[in-house]
Parts: structure tokens; C-alpha cells; sequence
């Protein structure tokens, strides 16, 4: 619940927007994109309802830097539409975009702040002072360069009853993949404690795992809590088990000009397609036994499933046509998508170039 004098702000990131989304496909089948689109439009409903005062893109709206205008039409138009409603929108480019929007004359509103270059935005919702700051994604090391950053944003402590900074990193403590990593130390890696006093929060993208980090590495509190969203699809099978979405927080000012504090938020989970991953080990099988396989792990999955085939062992010309691209688009439905994974050695993985996508998704559980 979000009291009715707090701010609400809906934090979304890593829309990745042309994932699986060719502009001319060669082969007629369930492209992914329209996930990725569909995803993108249900967690900018409540601001389209008019149920929040603010819109935060935490970055990658794209999954390429180089994206046609009918694409970036697609995406901005929503968030002009959030605009016309007096509700203002803020965007931090990301790594994908290369630290930039393409056509940025089809993302020009009033309302519509695009961190281009690092700066401050204020504005005033409901007698309440807003100062939002932020930058785009740096890629020249911002371990070293956070500090120089954020003064160049130009953002000063106690100008505004709620502060926030709104960037596209790492954060140490962040973790990804099933194994759990945690970011430390690396170069792209912001530390906690370069975080200063005087931010309700810090809003980023670039983990699309959601999580809400408060204590640096050495267990000491941040003075404001990081925000991940989540990416709203899954862009990789290491993220196969996480739950995808976006952020409703409530975040109110004490009236000292100390930036304000997040007094609530909630994840909104978004329906992600489910993914799997099935192993087959070829010894043995042959052509039949191969395309029985195959039938079986279809059979077994889920009928939106994204299903990766893991296969082991030698695949010989004799039973390889069984994963060629078109050969697994008529044995699964429609509604799946399907790939091969080739494991030919304990050390060695390759993937094959038969496969029923069009390109493998990335292996990385951030982008």
C-alpha cells in the first residue's frame, strides 16, 4: 500500500525492446519479441492508469544500439501517452544502447527526461520538490569514475523534499545466476559506500535479477537502498527460475530537505514464458530413438516454453537432420521456442547451427 501524500514511483528496467524481433524474418515462427513487448506494456499499465506520479526506466529499453524508428516508436509511444497524463517520465540510456537512444527526436516530450549526458531533473508533483539525477551508462571504468559522475549531475543535498539517483550499473553486493555470483570488486562494479547521504534511493537497471540491496559487502548500511526491478523478460537460461517484473515504491520527504526516504515498495511479477532445459544423451539412439526423444522433452515442457535441448554425446550425420531448425519446428507447437545445445566433449561446449531460433539467447544473466 502507498499512502496517499507519498510519491509513487514506478521503477521498471531492461526491457531489452528487439530481442528476437527482425525487422524482415525469413522463417515464420513465434518470435520472442512480442514477449519482451507485451512485457513492456503491462508494467507501464498503472502508469497509463494514472496510479503513479513518476516512471523511472532503470535502462537497456533496447537490445541494440542500432534499432529501426518503428521500434523506438513502439517504445516511447506509451511513455508519451504516460506523459500526457502530467506524469513525469525519466530514462538512463544503457550499455545496449551505447550510452544513447537512437532517433531521439521520437522520444521528445515535455515531460519526457532522456539522461543524455549526466544532469538533474525538478520537478514539483502534489507541493512535493522531486530532484531526480543521473547519467548514462559509463563503460570507462565507473568504479573510479562514480564520485566525478554524480558531480557532474550538477545534484546538491538538500535542494528538493525527495532526491533520487537514477543510473545503469553493478552495485557490489549485486548477484546473478544460479550460483548466485556477487559483484565486488571489478572495474564496472560501483562501491556502496561512494553512495552519498541525501537519496531517498538509487533506481538502476543493467542486473535483471530484482533484488534491494541496503548493507555494502562488509555488512555496513548504505545510505540508500539500491533498487533492481529485474529485467521483464528472461533474456537467459540462467535466469530460467527468476521471476520477472517491476517496482511500485512510495517514497516521501521529511520536510528537512534530506532527500526523502522509500517508506514501502512492492514487486509486481509479470508473466515471463517459462523456460527449460532437457538433457538427451545420443548414445545409442539412432534416428528413431533421437526424434522420440525430442518428442518426449516437447511433450514434457510447458506449451510456451522456451525448451533448450541439451544434447550429449556424438551427433552423426545419420541422426543430426532430427535438429535441424525446420524438422524441430514441426514436431513442437507453435507457441515454443526451441533450440539445440551440442555437448561433444566435458570441457568442450559448442552450440550447433541447427536450431529452430534464429540466434542463441545470451549466456549472461546481465546484459
Amino acid at each position: 500500500y502507498v499512502g496517499p501524500m507519498e510519491l509513487r514511483i514506478l521503477l521498471l528496467a531492461d526491457t531489452h525492446l528487439g530481442f528476437d524481433l527482425p525487422l524482415r524474418p525469413r522463417v515464420r515462427r513465434r518470435r520472442r519479441g512480442h514477449d519482451f513487448l507485451a512485457n513492456y506494456r503491462r508494467a507501464l499499465a498503472p502508469a497509463l492508469g494514472g496510479a503513479v506520479d513518476v516512471v523511472v526506466h532503470g535502462g537497456d529499453v533496447f537490445h541494440r544500439s542500432q534499432v529501426p524508428p518503428s521500434l523506438v516508436y513502439q517504445a516511447f509511444e506509451p511513455l508519451r501517452q504516460v506523459a500526457d497524463r502530467g506524469i513525469p517520465v525519466f530514462v538512463v540510456p544503457g550499455n545496449h544502447e551505447r550510452s544513447r537512444i537512437t532517433h531521439p527526436h521520437l522520444a521528445e516530450h515535455s515531460r519526457i527526461h532522456v539522461f543524455g549526458a549526466p544532469g538533474t531533473r525538478r520537478v514539483t508533483i502534489r507541493g512535493r520538490g522531486l530532484a531526480v539525477c543521473g547519467f548514462p551508462y559509463e563503460r570507462g571504468g565507473i568504479r573510479d569514475r562514480f564520485p566525478e559522475l554524480l558531480s557532474a549531475t550538477g545534484w546538491r543535498r538538500g535542494e528538493a523534499d525527495v532526491s533520487l539517483l537514477c543510473v545503469h550499473h553493478c552495485f557490489e553486493g549485486a548477484t546473478v545466476g544460479p550460483s548466485d555470483y556477487t559483484f565486488r570488486n571489478a572495474p564496472d562494479v560501483v562501491r556502496g559506500r561512494d553512495v552519498p547521504p541525501g537519496f531517498a534511493a538509487v533506481l538502476t537497471g543493467h542486473v535483471h535479477r530484482h533484488q534491494v540491496l541496503t548493507h555494502d559487502l562488509w555488512g555496513r548500511p548504505m545510505e540508500a537502498p539500491v533498487f533492481y526491478p529485474g529485467s521483464v523478460e528472461r533474456t537467459a537460461y540462467a535466469e530460467k527460475d527468476e521471476p520477472k517484473g517491476y517496482l511500485v515504491l512510495g517514497v516521501d520527504g521529511d520536510g528537512t530537505g534530506g532527500g526523502g526516504a522509500v517508506v514501502d515498495w512492492r514487486f509486481r511479477e509479470l508473466p515471463a514464458r517459462p523456460m527449460v532445459v532437457h538433457e538427451i544423451d545420443v548414445g545409442g539412439l539412432g534416428r528413431i530413438g533421437l526424434e522420440r526423444a525430442v518428442r518426449r522433452a516437447v511433450a514434457e515442457a510447458p506449451v510456451d516454453a522456451v525448451l533448450r535441448l541439451r544434447i550429449r554425446g556424438s551427433v552423426g550425420d545419420d541422426v543430426g537432420g532430427v535438429l535441424g531448425a525446420a524438422r524441430l519446428r514441426s514436431l513442437a507447437p507453435p507457441s515454443m521456442n526451441v533450440d539445440v545445445h551440442l555437448v561433444e566433449e566435458p570441457r568442450r561446449i559448442r552450440r550447433r547451427s541447427l536450431r529452430a531460433e534464429a540466434s542463441p539467447p545470451p549466456s549472461g544473466a546481465f546484459l
